[in-house]
């Protein structure tokens, strides 16, 4: 028998206030007794994660769906209204990407704005999400939402919120807009107006082309050698592919504008298209995805690999190694090679700022590190999630007046910025900097490869992995909680046969040194991440997923003995971390 609670909310789901596809998609489940669908789908409203409003498109509160994005809207639209009655005039910008549904869930949230008196900014057609960022600030808008399931499978889509500082809302306006819509009671509370008549009344503008162009030049303006492209861009081979989202023209654009003429697209994925038909998950953090534009690369001996997410905020690349095989480089290497590409070359040219400041999250490699500290900048470690990164940026150059000069900042899930111009992770400038970056190194006869290793030889050799489970529903929710609850309230002694000597867990904001038994605060927000750090070097970090129903485990080892060759030191750390994630993973096992 199906839960009371379920069955009136599920019920609500049948009455006028519903289109009669949604409601003909509850009776189904009602009529087949699906208990555990209705369950999935109506235990609980959708919530904020790092990523903003995500989930699985279809009917009820725990989807994405007209109704759930009009409860968003207009809970928004309250909160903008109580908060700052000039918001009407301010002003909101919309962008949505290539996923199904994005085009109707944007129009609706206009409308709802609109009919609140509030202002909106359409863009006509897709857009990457760093556009959105940009056009917040540039048209002085109190907010921003991108209809977008980044890199999530096709069966999703969702909302990500910003604010006037065009980053994702944090606290307390994150929590704020989340009351206002649960204070939404029925669909019936939502405001609407036609598009027609938004338009007629001046409410609702649809974005030309000059917001595209400042833009552009912004970007454009991040080159540090566009002397080096004129010189040895006729030597470079970049396949691009897009994944089937926002990024196929502004990434073009770019390269295009900056100098690099031989740009070929991956034409299977070159079109936008929600269902993502050639990849199983449209995410460049997975090698399947970029098989097709390596397999492209191999046939035209193209020297770099170059892949955006659907809204075209990730990056992920893969270089020739010079026999035309391509090698891919993960989240952390590629910030890696920007960051010192960024510090070395500001270095040399004497634009390195006194009070530079490069930023990371917690779960991102730790060699950069050593490498802020021998360039004289400072590096601050954030939550995971961009917004914390770019509320460094908020921090530092609107309120305390460029304090600290904000260079570079990046996370481990293949997410990089540079300039402040753009409030979150930007595939588009990204792609610019790594093809630069390629064509200096071969001005210098070295690849990306060797360029890594030069810096591994100089720092230190880091290796990271990551690992997930995924755990569906409100019981795999609950799932999640215990295994971390169980991790923090008894850590294990040794991972792999390694000693764990120090614990820093970010819920209860204390660091533990196990070998003297002090603690000590940590200056971050409260959230539930443990990470536990190995006497050899290793270190293992807990969280669970803010967009998707997984729990996550990152590995991470580093160097430490007597001094042997970059190969045998990639050896014993390939080793080191292969039993340390081994060890832990099993331990997680014996806890499901």
């Amino acid at each position: 028998m199906i839960d009371k609670t379920i069955q009136l909310k599920a019920q609500e789901w049948l009455s006028e206030s519903y289109d009669q596809n949604t409601q003909d998609e509850i009776k189904a489940l009602i009529q087949s007794n699906n208990e555990k669908e209705l369950i999935d789908r109506f235990y609980k409203e959708l919530d904020f994660g790092t990523g903003g409003l995500r989930g699985v498109l279809g009917a009820g509160t725990n989807r994405m769906n007209i109704y759930t994005v009009g409860k968003m809207a207009q809970g928004l639209a309250n909160y903008l209204l109580k908060t700052d009655p000039a918001s009407k005039d301010k002003g909101v910008v919309i962008a949505y990407d290539c996923r199904n549904m994005s085009i109707d869930f944007s129009l609706r949230s206009a409308l709802i704005l609109t009919a609140n008196g509030i202002k909106c900014y359409l863009f006509k057609s897709l857009r990457p999400t760093p556009m959105l960022s940009f056009a917040i600030r540039h048209l002085n808008a109190i907010s921003g939402l991108v209809i977008t399931a980044s890199h999530n499978p096709p069966e999703y889509n969702g909302i990500k919120v910003y604010y006037e500082d065009g980053a994702q809302v944090l606290p307390p306006h994150d929590q704020g807009i989340i009351d206002e819509v649960r204070a939404i009671h029925s669909v019936d509370e939502i405001k609407l107006i036609t598009e027609d008549q938004a338009i007629k009344e001046e409410r609702l503008t649809y974005l030309d082309d000059d917001v595209d162009e400042a833009y552009y030049q912004k970007v454009l303006g991040l080159s540090i050698h566009p002397e080096i492209i004129k010189e040895v861009e006729d030597q470079l081979k970049i396949v691009f592919t897009p994944l089937h989202g926002t990024g196929n023209i502004p990434i073009r654009e770019v390269l295009e504008r900056a100098g690099f003429h031989h740009v070929t697209v991956v034409p299977e994925q070159e079109k936008p298209d929600g269902d993502f038909p050639t990849v199983d998950y449209p995410n460049p953090e997975e090698s399947a995805a970029l098989k097709l534009a390596i397999d492209l690369a191999q046939s035209t001996s193209s020297q770099l690999v170059l892949a955006s997410d659907p809204d075209a905020d990730r990056v992920g690349i893969a270089v020739n190694n010079g026999k035309n095989e391509f090698v891919l480089l993960n989240g952390n290497q590629v910030g890696v090679i920007l960051t010192y590409y960024i510090l070395s070359q500001y270095k040399a040219l004497n634009r390195l700022p006194e009070n530079g400041l490069i930023v990371k999250t917690i779960v991102t490699t730790d060699l950069p590190n050593g490498m802020c500290r021998d360039f004289g900048v400072e590096m601050e470690e954030v939550l995971t999630g961009f917004k914390y990164i770019a509320e460094k940026v908020h921090q530092y150059h609107d309120i305390e007046g460029k304090s600290k000069k904000y260079l570079f900042g990046f996370e481990e899930s293949y997410g990089y910025n540079t300039g402040d111009f753009v409030r979150d992770k930007d595939a588009v400038s990204t792609c610019l900097l790594i093809a630069e970056l390629t064509v200096w190194c071969m001005k210098n006869n070295m690849t990306l490869l060797d360029y890594l290793d030069q810096i591994y030889e100089r720092y230190g050799y880091y290796l990271e992995s990551l690992d997930s489970i995924s755990l569906k529903g409100k019981k795999g929710i609950e799932k999640i909680q215990g295994i971390l609850k169980d991790f923090r309230n008894h850590p294990p002694h040794d991972i792999g046969g390694s000693q764990i000597i120090k614990i820093r867990d970010v819920f209860t904001g204390h660091i533990t040194d196990l070998l003297n038994q002090q603690k000590t605060r940590i200056n971050l927000p409260q959230s539930n991440v443990i990470t536990y750090y190995l006497a050899n070097g290793g270190k293992v970090t807990l969280r669970p997923s803010g967009t998707e129903p997984k729990i996550k485990f990152y590995f991470s080892y580093f160097y430490k003995g007597e001094t042997k060759t970059l190969d045998e030191v990639k050896a014993d750390v390939e080793a080191g971390l292969d039993q340390l994630q081994r060890g832990f993973m099993a331990m997680v096992q014996a806890k499901l």
